[in-house]
């Protein structure tokens, strides 16, 4: 058994359903406005439909003969507060590195503003 995040991520994994996701976010639409942009069928449309129907990341209705489709956030919510965790690791890494990298310019600032000693010929051993 495959659990949600698994399957929400399955289905971002295309390119072709994130484009469809970003057309949604805008509003509901039809399959045909929703394969407008494509240079792909509609039966290859329908099933990037059902992939993300599957997901939980679309729903569809039926109005009439049409059968709008509409973003559901809420499967996107839960991969976000998923990612969450990592993305504060990361900051919390990237801020580190650099607060050291700052303390490694401000020693090489600071050595090179540093005058060096004159090197004084070594003392001939007796």
């Amino acid at each position: 058994m495959t659990d949600q995040l698994s399957v929400t991520f399955q289905a971002l994994a295309d390119p072709t359903r994130r484009a469809i996701l970003a057309r949604l976010a805008d509003g509901a639409a039809s399959v045909n406005e929703l394969a407008e942009p494509f240079e792909i069928s509609l039966p290859a449309v329908s099933r990037h439909l059902k992939v993300l129907e599957s997901a939980g990341l679309i729903s569809r209705t039926r109005e009439a003969q049409l059968r709008p489709c509409k973003l559901e956030p809420e499967a996107l919510r839960h991969a976000f507060s998923w990612m969450e965790t990592y993305r504060r690791f990361w900051d919390d890494s990237f801020d580190r590195m650099a607060d050291y990298l700052a303390e490694l310019q401000a020693r090489t600032a600071q050595a090179a503003h540093t005058p060096n000693k004159p090197l004084r010929p070594k003392e001939p051993k007796a």
